[in-house]
């Protein structure tokens, strides 16, 4: 079993809560839009990183994180990209690859809105863990937290903090 912290769009900012709220997870993941190699570099010390750069992100992260990220997480397809939309208007980019070979979980960034869906049509949970950093038009950072045993993904928490 695996506990994993995920956030996106931190864009350069990184509040202690977050670290917090994933003090006892395994791994973090992070759908793009870092901010800033020093967001990559807190979180990598603190768990070890899973990532992918988002369309804010400069060269820096650029040469650390792919566009798209595929690996196993315990028995787990996971699928994690920055823009990848939502089940039914998922983003011309990814769409194919969803349709020909779903993951069993996808998860995106990008759009600063908190989802968690069960896309019946192909399968698979999708997840969009909103936005943790201060910059957007989100008034409330987010960040989610589960467990991964085998392909069973259950416990899923959300962190809410009010933007000040």
């Amino acid at each position: 079993m695996m506990k994993i912290g995920l956030l996106s769009d931190t864009h350069g900012y990184l509040s202690q809560s977050m670290l917090t709220f994933f003090s006892d997870c395994d791994e973090i993941w992070h759908a793009g839009d870092f901010g800033h190699a020093g967001i990559a570099e807190q979180l990598s010390e603190f768990r070890p990183l899973k990532g992918v750069y988002g369309n804010i992100d400069g060269s820096d992260i650029r040469i650390e994180f792919p566009e798209k990220l595929r690996f196993k997480c315990e028995e787990t397809d996971v699928l994690i990209c920055h823009i990848g939309g939502y089940p039914g208007n998922y983003d011309r980019k990814i769409r194919q690859e969803l349709m020909d070979n779903p993951p069993d979980l996808f998860i995106c960034g990008h759009s600063h809105i908190l989802k968690v869906m069960y896309d019946k049509k192909l399968g698979f949970l999708h997840i969009n863990p909103g936005a943790a950093g201060k910059y957007g038009f989100h008034h409330v950072l987010t960040s989610v937290r589960f467990e991964v045993d085998e392909k069973k993904i259950s416990k899923l928490e959300i962190l809410e903090i009010q933007r000040k």
